[in-house]
């Protein structure tokens, strides 16, 4: 008996593998013993003691040859370097923000975002924080105010684009404190706390609306950007004949400006930009990169990598490129839903949300279900991966409490361009082991607390 045909053709990546670099696996006793000797944090491990590497796509994808040949064209003066003026270029065409101020990486232009626009007392909307951009929201003086639609931290909802900002919330926010005590309205998208979840181009431009109203500006995350524009693309109605350059293009015409870590989209290792329309603006970020960063034409960079961005950029947004990219990240997801694995839905466009509350729900919040759920995982396998929930969310400042997020996550971030599906079946499986044995985990405490962003360099040692 002949096995039928699938109904659905398959897709394959659109590049084919030039180079390798060797990974090992070690024993199970080697992946205790470093695990223990990271204080069961995997951000602290090394990363030659890792087998496949899913903590992040920041600087972790793969350059294309053309971005390789681009690198031995760096133009390394001090001012003026010609790679900066490809990148501005390269910037305004697919963005089409008029200004470019390079940073090093994204939180060097959230770090210039807030010394120039956050006061003392200022709220700062935005449709659910992150880490990094919050807490240069606070050190200005500022409380980051989450007004993200409630689907968006329900982990099992099916809405398309649960990370919509809540256009209610925004308003009730805005005529409560003042606009003169909102500095700027913060849109993400897609929101990676919540699991990389899209927000529609309706949503932009009734957030939009909401700040021409109130005379707001819109400065825009950026980092993801044109994963969102692939969501819309194939999600909302009247964009699905149009390209990814195309939605990109329009969505950042509905903000103001944006902050950018082109570790993610841009395909580099290292780099990011602060863009905006505005003149003045424009002319004290100038100003201000060349205290913290370097000269307005470098901002941090060497030329190399500014090239190597600029040639990104333009990779980036192709609709094959962007496809596969996201293609793959679903095929993971669903691999584990079908086997009943407990996730964020729908599937994100950089990595699979593991839901810690439901995978372990005999471990108490405050005894960090994803920090043990991310351990165990590097334990059983070797594949690393990172927490988002309660050690993320960090403690309020006034009170020094926890803060208690609804979204308890484990996130398994696929690089671009870097593993096959045999890599992504070798995590699933392994996935899969340890929720069959669920019940014989057991929490962590946490012995070691650094001041800021404690789940970079915090240690914890097993209950």
């Amino acid at each position: 008996m002949t096995t039928p045909r699938p109904t659905r053709r398959s897709w394959a990546e659109p590049w084919k593998i030039k180079m390798v670099e060797p990974i090992r696996m070690l024993t199970r006793e080697q992946r205790e013993r470093a695990l223990k000797e990271a204080g069961y944090n995997t951000f602290l491990l090394r990363s030659e003691d890792v087998y496949i590497d899913l903590l992040t796509d920041s600087g972790t994808n793969a350059m294309s040859d053309f971005q390789w040949a681009g690198m031995m064209l760096g133009d390394e003066a001090y001012a003026g370097s010609r790679n900066f003026y490809n990148l501005e270029a390269a910037i305004r065409k697919y963005y089409g923000y008029r200004h470019v101020v390079p940073t090093h990486q994204g939180r060097g232009a959230e770090h210039i975002l807030s010394r120039l626009k956050v006061k003392q007392g200022d709220s700062v909307p935005g449709n659910m924080y992150f880490t990094t951009t919050r807490l240069h929201q606070e050190l200005a003086g500022g409380v980051f105010v989450d007004v993200i639609i409630p689907e968006g931290h329900i982990p099992e909802n099916e809405h398309p684009f649960k990370g919509n900002m809540n256009i209610e919330a925004l308003e009730d926010l805005i005529k409560k404190v003042g606009r003169d005590r909102i500095p700027y309205i913060c849109l993400t998208a897609p929101v990676n706390m919540a699991g990389g979840q899209p927000v529609s181009m309706e949503n932009a431009r009734a957030v939009r609306q909401i700040a021409d109203k109130y005379e707001l500006i819109v400065i825009f995350d950026a980092t993801r950007a044109v994963e969102n524009a692939y969501f819309i693309q194939q999600r909302e109605a009247g964009y699905e004949s149009k390209s990814i350059a195309e939605i990109l293009k329009e969505f950042c015409s509905l903000t103001d400006g944006c902050t950018m870590s082109a570790k993610k989209d841009s395909l580099v290792n290292i780099g990011g930009w602060l863009a905006m329309n505005d003149e003045a603006f424009f002319e004290e970020a100038r100003n201000m990169v060349v205290i913290y960063e370097g000269l307005h034409t470098y901002g941090g960079l060497a030329g190399r990598d500014m090239e190597a961005m600029a040639r990104g950029i333009a990779e980036s947004v192709q609709d094959d490129s962007i496809r596969a990219r996201v293609k793959q990240v679903e095929y993971f997801g669903h691999k584990l839903i079908d086997w009943g694995i407990p996730v964020v839905h729908p599937i994100g466009g950089h990595a699979v949300f593991l839901d810690a509350k439901k995978f372990y729900p005999q471990i108490k919040q405050d005894q960090f279900p994803a920090q043990t759920l991310a351990a165990d995982l590097y334990a059983d396998s070797g594949v690393r991966s990172m927490e988002r929930g309660i050690v993320s969310a960090g403690r309020n400042k006034a009170t020094g409490d926890h803060y208690y997020p609804k979204l308890e996550l484990v996130r398994l971030t696929i690089p671009r361009r870097v593993y096959t599906q045999a890599h992504m079946d070798v995590t699933a499986e392994s996935v899969a082991e340890l929720y069959d044995h669920r019940e014989k985990a057991r929490g962590l405490k946490m012995i070691y607390e650094p001041k800021y962003l404690r789940f970079f360099q915090a240690r914890f040692e097993r209950l």
